[in-house]
């Protein structure tokens, strides 16, 4: 079979940018694989456990999207804002001890979901709450990082 010198350039040139745009094993240049995007969400959900046992209010600052909502296993809502307030108030908010386990990280793309058991002992708006419960935690990439967009919880069933 014999080319012109036109279709042999323009197979050339269709070869040359299938190759830089074609991902390589199932990774596309500039992107995070899955297992490396649920690396850093497992990263971010023990991160929060230690913020938790810290009052580092600063956790939930750099790392919840300002429109956050959380559905709390005690039947009420939550923002960033009613979060951070919650932290600054370390006389009536405090967690005394917090575990996780079972935890499984799913990612769809630029969003990922985190599942998992957490046992807990806090004070909560001066009121002591211990138990475990199940957790639902959602993110969303955001200009190359992970941002958490919600949460819902509930307790485990006895």
């Amino acid at each position: 079979m014999r080319f012109t010198k036109s279709t042999l350039a323009v197979l050339v040139l269709a070869l040359a940018v299938t190759a830089f745009t074609v991902p390589v094993l199932g990774k596309t240049p500039g992107k995070a694989t899955d297992a490396e995007a649920a690396a850093s969400i497992t990263q971010m959900v023990n991160a929060s456990i230690r913020a938790d046992l810290a009052g580092d209010a600063s956790f939930v600052e750099n790392n919840y999207d300002e429109n956050f909502t959380g559905g709390s296993s005690w039947g009420n809502w939550e923002t960033k804002n009613s979060i951070l307030a919650d932290m600054k108030d370390s006389k009536n908010n405090k967690t005394n001890s917090e575990m996780i386990s079972d935890l499984n990280v799913r990612i769809y793309g630029d969003a990922a979901i985190a599942t998992y058991k957490n046992t807990y002992d806090t004070m909560y708006h001066g009121e002591h709450r211990a138990r475990t419960i199940l957790s639902t935690d959602t993110f969303v990439r955001q200009d190359g990082s992970w941002k958490q967009v919600a949460s819902h919880s509930s307790e485990l069933a006895k």
